[in-house]
């Protein structure tokens, strides 16, 4: 099941599962039936309608489903209920989350979901599943790594949804990681990474990876950056903005990531990932997640991408390169 299918994510995520050849059925909030049943009919798929806080409604739509992906943010209103609904009705919980809160959730439902057989895999697709794999494929270059530096170089413009989430999450302490425990950091301080075209500068935010990170290599000391291309971010009225970006600005403007990790003998590595637009990427790697996930590949309890399916994941979608400095 893909719930918030009506959204831009989830038809793009509803549009790769078809062309994987999944078995799904597409899902969302009653208000949205009339985008959900023509969205059916054209992926030739049934359609189901409940609230994320509609605990029965959940229960008797998850009652014929192995895996659920969930694409409808904001994730801090819908992931602990559809989380919860997952566990309760033995179906394993991916999603496409980028907030932090949600990997938090995820790590308290953790031995909750391992004792119910569930698996609960937030960051199927996106930022987290790209620099997992990249941060995983730089920590083995090293012998023992102590500290790994990573920055997400966003390019393009953001979809409505996905700014709303933004705004509503912004995490007003900034974070990193310092032998293996989460502390607050200055937000001044800025580094430069050269995601292949010169050093840009990058700000130190508080991702998730700093937890999915941790839990797939056990790094004690973690800082994760972003650089926002000029004028990627939107601002005025969130509500007028266009759904999201269009196929061409999708195609014009690519991802990159770039990871410093250094090793207990002081040596230094480097690495970079280069991909296809953020969106195309975190819907394409979520319907292959949700694929290998129905295949099998199943742990119990709070997983990551990268500890998953390996370090190679990022690269088995689409245009993805990792590269060694």
């Amino acid at each position: 099941m893909i719930y918030g299918a009506a959204g831009y994510t989830g038809r793009m995520a509803s549009t790769n599962a078809k062309a994987h050849g999944l078995d799904f059925v597409i899902a969302g909030r009653p208000q949205d039936e009339d985008r959900l049943s023509t969205q059916a009919a054209d992926l030739g798929v049934d359609y189901r309608l409940f609230a994320v806080d509609d605990a029965a409604g959940a229960r008797t739509a998850l009652e014929d489903i192995g895996v659920l992906l969930n694409c409808a943010g904001p994730f801090m209103r819908t992931a602990e209920p559809l989380m919860r609904a997952c566990i309760g009705a033995g179906v394993h919980y991916l999603d496409i989350a980028a907030e932090l809160d949600s990997y938090r959730l995820a790590e308290a439902l953790d031995a909750q979901a391992e004792a119910a057989g569930v698996m609960l895999l937030p960051g199927s697709g996106g930022s987290v599943a790209m620099l997992g794999s990249l941060a995983s494929h730089a920590a083995k270059r090293v012998v023992a790594p102590r500290k790994l530096s990573i920055a997400l170089h966003v390019a393009g413009g953001f979809s409505r949804g996905s700014a709303v989430s933004a705004s509503e999450n912004l995490t007003t302490e900034t974070l990193h990681r310092v032998g293996g425990t989460l502390v607050a950091r200055s937000s001044e301080e800025v580094r430069a990474f050269d995601f292949g075209s010169g050093p840009a500068t990058s700000f130190p935010v508080t991702l998730p990876d700093l937890i999915t990170i941790w839990r797939a290599t056990r790094i004690p000391d973690i800082e994760t950056f972003v650089h926002v291309t000029e004028g990627a971010f939107p601002e005025g009225d969130l509500a007028a903005m266009p759904d999201g970006p269009t196929l061409e600005q999708r195609e014009a403007n690519r991802y990159h990531a770039a990871v410093e990790v250094v090793g207990e003998d002081g040596i230094v590595v480097r690495s970079v990932l280069d991909t296809v637009n953020g969106y195309t990427f975190t819907t394409i790697a979520a319907a292959e997640a949700a694929r290998r996930v129905l295949g099998g590949e199943v742990r119990a309890g709070f997983q990551t991408p990268a500890g998953l399916f390996g370090d190679g994941f990022a690269e088995t979608i689409a245009d993805t390169t990792i590269i060694d400095l």
